[in-house]
């Protein structure tokens, strides 16, 4: 039979109506939390360590660095890290057990507990008031059938057992509908709690988060010192001073091993700097260069090598050996008219370049001025030598952008020394040496100045 008899006040049905949304969203919250985490639920800190994917890590690493060795780089990394990634395996472990214990619990507790405990005792109040209802059933028939009037009892033994069943079933309904209003009104009182959970969670990940940044803050500083400390770090497109100041050195180590090998072996070489060298030979040049192991006999048959090497490390430099700070004064200087005054136009914005500049191109300059004393059998004059490697030692910060707009496509990127790879070949036809003359820019005009100039004067 139906429940006839209401016993719950409005309020008390519009929070029997809340136990179930809650319910729901509390147990779907601990499920989603509950594959939030990377350890196995349930066990110690050191069952969950070993099975997190950062305490694997972290072996892995600490495995690598002993393979390695901690006299190369790679090993110091890989031991300062695998150090690092176990700092926070133990923090995850300790922060995924502390949500554990204060809020996936305290959900599942709440979602699988709490509630449905008050949903049960919900359900056992309905069947307590179905029998209550039942029973005054039976006594108002018996009433009726002996004939009495609807404001008087029945009498007799049967009439009695009737309505005690009914004032019995009654109490028990009273009773159990103040617990569970009891309950009800608890809920509602505690809800505070409840909410509180997440709060917690959002307070432990903070926590955990502020401790995982101090460790790796505490870490990269060792990192960048091993860094910074080890000495075999490339030099192609490098800062000069920051490999000077690594190295150790003065003159920089790709700037003194080719010219080095060039001087026993390519000054009378024809064409040197301007004929294009095998790209795997130089690809691999660069690379030993990069690691500071060269092979002098493996390139001593093969100058354009080294020479081709030597001009990709100053085209490749971020900033050019002669600076952009001082390009509009080299450019001014180059076309100053008079000779002497030229001269002394060149001198004066050598003179401000940095110290690491000034003896890089010195050094530089000098090799120059002795290759060109074989300039009968090389065919590199001053000139020439301006033309190919000129450009390689000075150009602009930034090329001029005509596209304002961006309407007109986007052309690829032009490497600013391309117009000055190679000089013109000595077969080349009138028409077409017209031609390459005018596409080169005013600072090859300035270079052959340049060189001009500091080949009179060192040479």
């Amino acid at each position: 039979r139906a429940e006839k008899t209401e016993v719950l006040s409005e309020d008390l049905l519009q929070v029997e109506k809340r136990l179930e949304l809650v319910k729901q969203v509390s147990h779907s919250t601990h499920k989603k939390l509950t594959a939030c985490l990377q350890g196995q639920q349930g066990v110690d800190a050191d069952k969950r360590s070993k099975k997190l994917p950062l305490t694997t890590l972290a072996q892995c690493l600490m495995e690598g660095s002993a393979v390695l060795g901690d006299d190369s780089l790679l090993g110091k990394m890989l031991r300062l890290c695998g150090e690092a990634e176990d700092k926070l395996a133990q923090e995850l472990i300790h922060f995924e057990l502390q949500v554990e214990r204060d809020v996936i619990e305290p959900l599942f507790v709440l979602a699988e507990v709490e509630i449905p405990n008050i949903q049960k005792q919900r359900k056992h109040l309905a069947k307590l008031v179905l029998d209550m209802d039942s029973s005054r059933t039976r006594w108002q028939q018996s009433a009726k059938s002996s004939g009495l009037a609807s404001n008087l009892q029945p009498s007799g033994a049967k009439a009695d057992a009737l309505r005690e069943e009914m004032e019995e079933a009654a109490n028990r309904v009273e009773i159990c509908r103040d617990q569970l209003s009891a309950d009800m009104y608890n809920f509602v009182a505690k809800e505070v709690d409840y909410a509180n959970y997440f709060q917690t969670l959002i307070e432990v990940q903070a926590e955990y988060h502020r401790k995982s940044l101090v460790l790796l803050q505490n870490v990269l500083p060792q990192i960048k010192a091993q860094q910074e400390a080890w000495m075999e770090k490339p030099s192609f497109g490098k800062p000069l001073e920051e490999h000077l100041a690594v190295s150790g050195r003065e003159i920089a180590f790709p700037v003194e091993a080719c010219v080095t090998m060039l001087l026993e072996c390519g000054m009378q070489e024809e064409g040197l700097f301007r004929v294009a060298p095998s790209a795997s030979k130089l690809k691999k040049l660069k690379a030993a260069l990069d690691c500071c192991v060269v092979d002098v006999q493996e390139y001593s048959a093969d100058p354009h090598a080294i020479a081709g090497a030597l001009k990709s490390y100053l085209r490749e430099l971020p900033e050019p050996l002669m600076t952009f700070e001082l390009y509009e004064e080299w450019i001014q200087a180059s076309n100053v008219p008079e000779q002497e005054k030229r001269l002394q136009a060149l001198w004066s914005a050598c003179e401000k370049l940095p110290k690491a500049n000034y003896n890089n191109i010195r050094y530089l300059i000098k090799f120059l001025a002795k290759l060109t004393e074989y300039q009968d059998t090389n065919k590199m004059t001053p000139s020439n030598v301006a033309i190919v490697l000129g450009p390689n030692l000075l150009w602009p910060q930034a090329d001029i952008e005509f596209n304002v707009t961006g309407n007109y496509g986007s052309p690829m990127h032009v490497n600013h020394n391309a117009n000055y790879s190679s000089m013109p070949s000595p077969d080349m036809d009138h028409a077409d040496r017209r031609q390459h003359d005018q596409a080169r820019r005013p600072l090859s005009v300035a270079t052959d100045n340049m060189m001009l100039e500091f080949y009179q004067k060192d040479g």
